[in-house]
Order: C-alpha cells, then structure tokens, then sequence
C-alpha cells in the first residue's frame, strides 16, 4: 500500500506531527508510544483552534477579560507542551547513566510549564485588567464572544469528566477520594491537569460574567475585574503548582498509610522474618524507590541469603509502581519496626 504526503491544507499539522515524533525518538522513547504521541498532537490542534477563536473575540469584543482568557489558553499549549515532554521523559526506561529512571526529569520540565502560567499568564491579566478599570471604550460583537465562550465552556467541561473519570479508577486502586487522590499523588502531571481544567472553566466564567455585566451596564469596570480575577487565579494555580514540582524534585517519601501497607506486604513473604528498617521515596511519577533492612527466616550460609536476598528484590520490582528495590541484612540486635 502506498502513502503519501497529506494535501497542502493539512501540511502544517503534517510538519508538527513528524518534528514531534522525531524529537522524542531522540529521547529513546520506544515505537509503543507513537499513538500517544499523535493523541497528543491532536490535543495540542484543538487547543490551538479555541486559543485563536478566543484571541480573535478579544479583538472583535475589545474585552480584556476575553483577552485574558486567550492568552490564558495560549500560555496553557506552552505548559502543556513541557507537561507532554515530561510526562513522555518519565516513560524512559532506566539505563546505566540513570539508573533510577528519569522520572524525576519529568518534575523539571512540569515545573517550567507551571512557571510559565504563574510569570505570564497571571501578570499579563492583572496589567491588562488594571488598564481596562480607567477604559471608555464600549465593547462591541458580544454574541461572537459569548458563543465562543459557551464552545469553549463545552469543550473543557468534556475534558475535566473524562480526566476526572480517569482519576477516579486510579483513586479506586488505592482505596481513596479523588481529592484524596489527587492532594497525594505524585503524578503532579495528572494533578496539573485537573486543575488547569478547572482553573480554565472558572476563568470562562468569570470572562462571560465580566463581558455580561459590561455588556448590561456599561461599565468597563466589570471587564477589568474579570481580567484581573482571571490573573490572580492564574497566578495562585501557577505557584500551587511549581510549589508541588518543587517537594518532589527535592525528595518525598512515601505516605504513612501506603509505607505501612508495603511494610505489611513484606512481612508476609515467607523468606522474610522481621523488617527492621524501611525508607521509600518517589523517584518519578507513580514510581518509587524502596531500600529496607530485614532478617531472613532459617539459617543460611553467605551465597544463599546473597541469592534469596536478589530474588526478592526482582519480584518486588515487578510492581509496576517500584522503580528500584535494594534490601540488605538486618543486625541480630535491630528491632523490628512497628
């Protein structure tokens, strides 16, 4: 079967897929993310047609809180674009210069989409906004505005159930809430997600309230607000989130609750008698790295307990959470934790 090059309408998104691929394979992301990476070029389309309905409404309307809102979603392609990067750097197999992955290189390319929507985002509406509290100028082509609003609306309100639908299945694997999920997780880039979504339908509202209330008195005093409202919010999702990468790139151990059930888990292995010492940290989305002292039941000379010791280390590391797993010999006088 012959395949050719797409038509020349359909050339640029031809270009942006082929660059895409092409710059993760160098990465050394495999062939089995190829449909990953084309959903999330396609993503990246969509968005891009809503950022450019929303900025022409902004110049058809003169609204600064429609104008907040398209450069809203233009800082969010941007941010995802790094959140993307790093959630396919943290798919990475580990090799010998990293031995524990790259997941922790995913916290540094999320940080720098979340700094993004903090540095530009948040102080483009509140300059824009406080401009606009001293304007005279009426606003015009409101109904263009408000369908564009209300499409936009639609479109993020699908996208926050089908990633609230998807938080919820992970949440139902670890017995908890999707708040719960989500305050704990250290998948920041699902976390970004959800609230990038919600941050984006609050600040919809906020700009169709704005543009409503101008529209209804006059006062362009409503479209500053909304404008500087919309800043604000970005700016306080914006630290939130860097404030999130931050605590992992520095180093986050794993929950009491979760470090109790793994605790339990190994001392229900045959091979293990008592646990005397136990560290687990997060070296990557969903991926932790687990070092723990035990004492091994029977009496075994060096080579056997070298052997059963590495034996349980790999069928530790089948669980597809456990990036790395090292367990060493506990001393006769250790305690065995609580």
């Amino acid at each position: 079967m012959r395949i050719g090059l797409p038509g020349r309408k359909d050339q640029a998104y031809y270009l942006f897929v082929r660059a895409f691929n092409r710059f993760h394979k160098r990465l050394g992301i495999g062939n089995q993310l190829a449909d990953r990476r084309l959903a999330v070029a396609k993503a990246f389309a969509g968005e891009a047609a809503i950022a450019l309905l929303k900025s022409i409404a902004a110049l058809v309307t003169g609204s600064s809180a429609m104008l907040a809102e398209a450069v809203h979603s233009w800082v969010s392609i941007v941010a995802d674009c790094f959140r993307a990067n790093a959630y396919l750097v943290a798919s990475r197999p580990a090799d010998q210069m990293h031995p524990l992955g790259y997941g922790r290189e995913s916290y540094v390319w999320a940080l720098f989409g979340s700094a993004g929507t903090f540095l530009f985002g948040a102080q483009f509406g509140v300059w824009r906004g406080i401009e606009q509290l001293h304007s005279t100028e009426p606003v015009f082509g409101y109904t263009f505005g408000y369908l564009v609003l209300g499409g936009a609306f639609l479109a993020q309100a699908v996208s926050l159930i089908q990633s609230l639908r998807f938080v919820r299945e992970k949440a139902a694997s670890r017995g908890l809430g999707v708040i719960g999920h989500l305050l704990s997780s250290s998948d920041t880039l699902l976390r970004a997600a959800i609230t990038e979504d919600m941050l984006a339908l609050l600040g919809l509202a906020i700009a169709g309230l704005s543009m409503g209330l101008h529209h209804l008195t006059g006062h362009a005093e409503f479209d500053g607000a909304g404008s500087i409202a919309i800043g604000i919010l970005m700016g306080a999702v914006g630290l939130y989130l860097i404030d999130m990468n931050r605590r992992f790139l520095a180093g986050v151990s794993l929950p009491p609750d979760l470090r109790a059930k793994v605790i339990a888990s190994f001392r229900q292995a045959p091979e293990i008698r008592r646990v005397t010492a136990f560290f687990a940290e997060y070296i990557g989305p969903e991926k932790i790295l687990i070092s723990a002292r035990v004492e091994l039941t029977g009496q075994h000379d060096q080579a056997h307990l070298a052997r059963t010791l590495r034996t349980l280390e790999q069928r530790i590391m089948e669980h597809p959470h456990v990036g790395r797993a090292t367990l060493s010999l506990s001393a006769p006088e250790e305690a065995d934790l609580d």
